[in-house]
């Protein structure tokens, strides 16, 4: 007869690193699933980081078409009315201004809802701020009309872009008002019209 010879040999793999072995593969690591979750999470930011320069990118386009029809609406409204819209009631920069970001620009829009309506306003259109004060981190459209020599005869608009490096920033025309005084604010886009 013969006998069976029974090993005494303790075998310490777990049932799933048994299956693993036998089918010839092999798990990862908590440093390999670290480095797989690490890479994942810079590709996410790189993809956020280049949807945010594409999407404001788009805000600046928004904001040079707007702004084009809102001058086209003014100079008709001057056709019209042989003056511009009156501007004021804002609470920035003061009240001689009308700002997107207030009821001033729902009074204005009320002047002109018969040459563009509604009245855009900034796509971002910050609260609590004008962009004649600061071009740098403020997005509103700034509208005046008032004072130096021709009150509503002659008008400025302000606004900004959020791509700073855009030409048309450093290239801002600026506006000269009857009385000869120039304005053309820092970090914004200054435009309008004199007519006498």
């Amino acid at each position: 007869p013969m006998k069976r010879i029974f090993s005494t040999h303790t075998h310490t793999h777990t049932p799933f690193q048994l299956l693993n072995e036998k089918r010839g593969e092999r798990s990862f690591t908590l440093i390999e699933l670290l480095i797989v979750v690490a890479i994942i999470g810079i590709l996410a930011a790189l993809i956020i980081v280049s949807l945010n320069i594409v999407l404001s990118k788009a805000r600046d386009a928004r904001r040079k078409a707007d702004i084009n029809e809102i001058v086209k609406a003014l100079d008709i409204y001057y056709l019209d009315n042989g003056q511009f819209p009156i501007s004021g009631g804002a609470t920035y920069p003061n009240g001689g201004w009308s700002n997107s970001d207030d009821a001033s620009w729902s009074t204005l829009a009320s002047l002109l809802k018969s040459y563009i309506n509604p009245l855009p306003k900034d796509p971002i259109n910050s609260t609590g701020c004008a962009t004649v004060n600061n071009g740098v981190s403020c997005y509103t459209y700034d509208y005046f009309s008032f004072n130096y020599g021709c009150s509503q005869q002659w008008y400025m608009l302000i606004y900004t872009l959020e791509n700073k490096s855009d030409p048309a920033l450093s290239q801002s025309p600026g506006v000269t008002t009857c009385d000869g005084t120039n304005f053309n604010y820092s970090n914004a886009i200054t435009i309008g019209e004199v007519k006498k």
